[in-house]
């Protein structure tokens, strides 16, 4: 679509050119699969994990955690891999709000989430709220969460739901969509 200078409005070039980026788009950092599963979501979920560069540890929680997990919910069929993915599944939110000030006034207007995004949060979320549980260690703890998280429960699958309700407590102001 051509747009010619005479055709819009005045002061319409701050509203049409406000979105411009300055430089070309980053390039993805290809990730590179973890070498248990030979999953790229894993090895996401263990740098979000990760602390101070410490990359071995943070797997080693995490396949820990796997192991607890499969140790516990041994009368699943499904492997603990799949339990996790299921789990992550369960507290990926699907919208959320961010504050747009129109008029002098704020409001909370529900946006929904791309896709890569809703990954990054969910797994954020899952890790969060397994730190802040209680439990010896950070294996148990996450083991704990994502079973929670699983069985649609826990700190993690309670935010999602927060987010959610928040979405459609302001969905009259979802017109002001960015």
């Amino acid at each position: 679509m051509r747009v010619l200078k005479n055709d819009i409005q005045p002061h319409a070039e701050l509203i049409f050119f406000r979105f411009k980026m300055r430089k070309a788009k980053p390039k993805k950092r290809v990730i590179l699969p973890d070498p248990v599963f030979n999953d790229q979501k894993v090895s996401k979920f263990v740098n979000h994990l990760m602390y101070d560069g410490k990359k071995n540890t943070s797997y080693e929680i995490f396949y820990n955690a796997l192991d607890t997990v499969k140790a516990k919910m041994a009368n699943e069929e499904k492997s603990a891999l799949e339990i996790w993915k299921q789990a992550l599944d369960n507290i990926t939110p699907q919208v959320e709000v961010k504050s747009r000030r129109i008029g002098g006034a704020t409001f909370q207007v529900p946006t929904e989430i791309r896709p890569d995004r809703k990954e990054s949060i969910s797994m954020k979320n899952l890790i969060a709220f397994a730190r802040k549980r209680g439990g010896k260690t950070m294996a148990d703890k996450l083991a704990a969460e994502i079973m929670d998280a699983y069985n649609n429960q826990g700190g993690a699958f309670k935010r999602k739901e927060d987010m959610h309700r928040m979405a459609e407590a302001n969905r009259a102001f979802a017109h002001f969509r960015f």
